[in-house]
């Protein structure tokens, strides 16, 4: 299983760290999505991010 991140949110006036969490995730900009593995690491860097993406799952490596 895998999840499809997407930014929905700009990353102006966010903390730090939440930043460092889109970097991480790979994301750059409003609308951009990634496929990453499901796992705790990544659920736990979606989740400190909630707020400014959507996520789905969808059918993975």
């Amino acid at each position: 299983m895998a999840l499809k991140i997407t930014q929905v949110k700009g990353l102006v006036g966010t903390k730090p760290n939440h930043r460092a969490n889109m970097e991480s995730l790979g994301l750059k900009r409003i609308g951009h999505s990634v496929v990453k593995q499901d796992t705790p690491i990544i659920r736990g860097m979606v989740h400190k991010v909630r707020h400014l993406v959507t996520v789905e799952e969808v059918a993975g490596e």
